[in-house]
């Protein structure tokens, strides 16, 4: 008698022990990344589209859209892309333009995206993403002339200007042939590395001009 008493006590241990390593498991799996979500509450983080382009004919490509977070994480940002409804296998261009649309004013060449098979692309760029974005020229200096040969090619010297605000976004075609290829118009623009690109796809234009959504984001570094 006594030695079931004590097996059935050990056993209740035992089960009294599982139930609680089970129960330590759990809340640690729940702490992680993985399983918690997004906690962080700070503000930091703004979210918003891009859109089709109007550049692209009525019908084509008619499903493009992308949607962009950017984190504020002190001296820089995270700005983090997804596109999708592209198509597949195909290279893009990001830029931080001064418009939207034509005529875009200044931009600033940022990366590339490259859709997979399903025509989904990611990117994920580190940089000044923020109310603070701009480009200044306080004067006329001599600029290196590398891509000299092609359809705009470089100029000589930059002309001067007064910090100019880049709060947009746009992604083109890296190739014209694509954009061809996609139903698109075999414009040949600036938007790529070598001056030779296609037109463009998507574009933060849900935006005014003068209010382009990476002034939204005001908690950073000076």
């Amino acid at each position: 008698m006594h030695m079931r008493t004590t097996t059935s006590v050990l056993n209740l241990f035992a089960k009294i022990k599982t139930a609680a390593l089970a129960a330590l498991t759990l809340a640690a799996l729940a702490s992680t990344p993985a399983l918690a979500g997004d906690n962080d509450n700070d503000g930091d983080d703004f979210k918003f589209d891009l859109v089709r382009s109007g550049a692209l004919p009525a019908g084509v490509l008619s499903n493009a859209h992308g949607r962009v977070k950017i984190e504020s994480v002190g001296p820089v940002e995270i700005l983090d892309v997804k596109v999708w409804g592209l198509p597949p296998n195909t290279d893009f261009d990001f830029f931080v333009i001064q418009v939207p649309k034509a005529p875009f004013g200044l931009a600033w060449y940022q990366g590339d995206i490259e859709t997979n098979r399903y025509g989904v692309g990611h990117g994920r760029f580190v940089g000044r993403f923020s109310i603070e974005t701009f480009i200044v020229a306080t004067g006329v200096a001599p600029a290196p002339l590398v891509f000299n040969d092609q359809p705009f090619p470089d100029a000589s010297q930059n002309p001067a200007t007064n910090p100019v605000q880049l709060y947009h976004l746009g992604l083109w075609f890296n190739d014209p042939k694509d954009a061809v290829k996609a139903g698109a118009a075999g414009t040949v623009t600036p938007f790529n590395g070598e001056h030779h690109a296609g037109v463009q796809v998507l574009n933060t234009s849900e935006f005014q001009d003068a209010t382009g959504p990476l002034i939204k984001i005001t908690k950073s570094g000076n």
